[in-house]
């Protein structure tokens, strides 16, 4: 009896943290390890990723992460997922050359990276796996399909159908996708990013025609933003600079590095004498163009900076002309509107391009209605989107004439099931959730953190502090209340007064009743106070008792 299990620890219904899992009867191979950005919501918090306990419950019987390309999406949270488990990495070259850059800024050894072709056939243990290349906005992408005694398990990673791409390490491999639907195919995951889209994503995804003209007019320096992880955007660009005989300076020693990798491995080079390097740049050349770069909100911060004037290198001037080339992302949205405004003040020739006419190089309608025709799966699976665009994506199956039963719409954690190769129809529900990441490695599993920070923005806090004789239990020095963001004190005396009071009486009854404990002393003051504060002003500030004990001399 064969057994495949299929679920998600993160990437279903939310925009980012794609993480998939296939159980082929007692083998776990784990497809994508991603994160997603905050909203406006998560105070503080840098990077939202999956929790990783059914994996490090599972962790032997792990036999191999694949991570399909190098989009923090699909690939951010894999330094955290290799602090704690410990298993074979699969991913192509320019994938590769990124993560063991962050390998070694972590400082982590021993870790098994496997880099493979995109086009390849090879096996892990008893389990044959093939890879297939996808055309994407970055380089060696790829798809994976998983073999198993009832049919491959196949998943497409982000792609578009595009005739025209002549680089081979953008090229969609149509052979090999079709030689998969004839050997059959359980179940195909896809991408749902762009199936609410209608016709193909090409060649709708270029920018070249949008901001030739741009180039054209501009009399001063070009000045463009854009995703350092988008190589594809950053070839147009390069190569349209290349036409109009001006140089250029990648401003970003990640998007620098990944142009390095590209090189190194045979897929791009950018033309000889073009590369300016940044320390080489002088703020007074015109016949440049400066490529910035970045990820996520870190590029909206960059400009900005640019454009407040705080920047060492990069100073506006009212001659240049700015092209924004990468549209705002999930999370990002507040600093991509501020950043825009601040350039206006420094540059009236600011151009956007127009995302409606320029798309992000995600499966369209048809694009999907080709890998579904192509793959012949026998069940399809929608993956990688919003709930609306999971839905979408199945509605583009049923329209070709898959039956509903046959179409499966998954929450995170929800696993289907397939014995001998046939749907099981009781869904079990897995655990999964969210870690927030502040900062590179405080990680909050509970939300615990980002609850205080929420408190502390909107009700505030208050600090009551006490000296008491180590050894009597006398109060000897205080009360001392602050407050901030609470109340005024001038005109709250008596609140002030009372919060005092009440941290004084809390510990003389600890004393007198002989149960004085330091700390409970300050979790029954705590509910007190919380409860007095709240009755006065109709506020839950934070507070924040403490009892400092000292030994006086006698």
């Amino acid at each position: 009896m064969s057994k495949v299990r299929i679920f998600a620890l993160g990437g279903l219904d939310e925009d980012g943290k794609n993480m998939y899992v296939v159980e082929n009867n007692e083998d776990i191979f784990v497809i994508e390890c991603g994160m997603k950005y905050p909203d406006g919501e998560n105070l503080g918090i840098e990077m939202i990723i999956p929790d990783f306990q059914y994996l490090r419950e599972n962790q032997d019987r792990i036999k191999g992460i694949f991570i399909t390309h190098g989009h923090d999406d699909v690939m951010g949270a894999l330094i955290h997922l290799v602090r704690e488990v410990n298993v074979p990495i699969y991913m192509a070259p320019l994938t590769a050359k990124m993560f063991e850059r962050k390998v070694r800024q972590e400082k982590i050894k021993d870790l098994t990276i496997h880099k493979i072709r995109r086009n390849s056939t090879f096996k892990i243990g008893r389990t044959e796996i093939r890879t297939f290349g996808t055309t994407q906005s970055i380089a060696d992408g790829f798809g994976v399909a998983i073999k198993t005694d009832d049919g491959y398990i196949v998943y497409s990673s982000e792609f578009i159908v595009d005739y025209d791409t002549k680089n081979d390490a953008f090229k969609f491999d149509m052979t090999d996708i079709t030689d998969l639907g004839s050997k059959g195919v359980l179940a195909l995951m896809t991408e749902s990013v762009g199936s609410t889209r209608a016709g193909h994503s090409a060649p709708n995804h270029r920018i070249t025609g949008q901001i030739e003209s741009y180039f054209e007019e501009a009399q001063g320096r070009i000045i463009i933003t854009t995703y350092s992880q988008n190589l594809y955007r950053v070839i147009e660009i390069v190569e349209l600079a290349n036409r109009f005989n001006r140089k250029i300076v990648i401003y970003d020693e990640e998007l620098r590095n990944l142009m390095a990798d590209m090189a190194s491995l045979g897929y791009y080079r950018i033309p000889a004498g073009l590369d300016i390097n940044p320390v080489n740049y002088s703020n007074d050349n015109d016949n440049v163009v400066v490529i910035i770069g970045g990820t996520g909100s870190t590029l909206f911060k960059k400009v900005h900076k640019i454009a407040s004037r705080e920047d060492d290198n990069i100073q506006l001037r009212n001659t240049d002309t700015v092209i924004i080339a990468s549209p705002s992302v999930p999370g990002t949205e507040r600093e991509a509107s501020a950043m825009q405004d601040d350039l206006y003040y420094e540059t009236s020739k600011v151009y956007a391009v127009d995302s409606k006419r320029a798309w992000s190089m995600h499966a369209s309608i048809e694009d999907l209605k080709m890998m579904i025709y192509l793959m012949k799966p026998k069940y399809y699976i929608p993956v990688k989107g919003e709930y609306r665009q999971l839905i979408s994506n199945a509605n583009i199956a049923l329209d070709m004439g898959y039956l509903a039963s046959n179409i499966i719409v998954l929450d995170d954690g929800q696993a289907a099931t397939f014995t001998d190769g046939k749907l099981e129809r009781n869904y079990e529900q897995l655990p999964t959730g969210d870690i927030l990441v502040d900062g590179k490695e405080n990680l909050d599993a509970q939300g615990m953190v980002l609850r205080d920070r929420e408190i502390l923005s909107t009700d505030g806090a208050i600090i009551v502090g006490v000296v008491v004789n180590h050894a009597t239990k006398e109060v000897i020095g205080g009360p001392d209340v602050q407050s901030r963001g609470v109340i005024y004190l001038k005109d709250a005396d008596y609140i002030i007064k009372e919060i005092g009071t009440i941290m004084e009486k809390t510990i003389e009854e600890a004393v007198k009743q002989n149960n004085y404990d330091n700390l409970s002393c300050r979790t029954e003051a705590r509910e007190r106070i919380s409860r007095y504060v709240m009755k006065e002003t109709g506020k839950r500030p934070m507070i924040l008792p403490a009892i400092v004990e000292i030994n006086t001399a006698d």
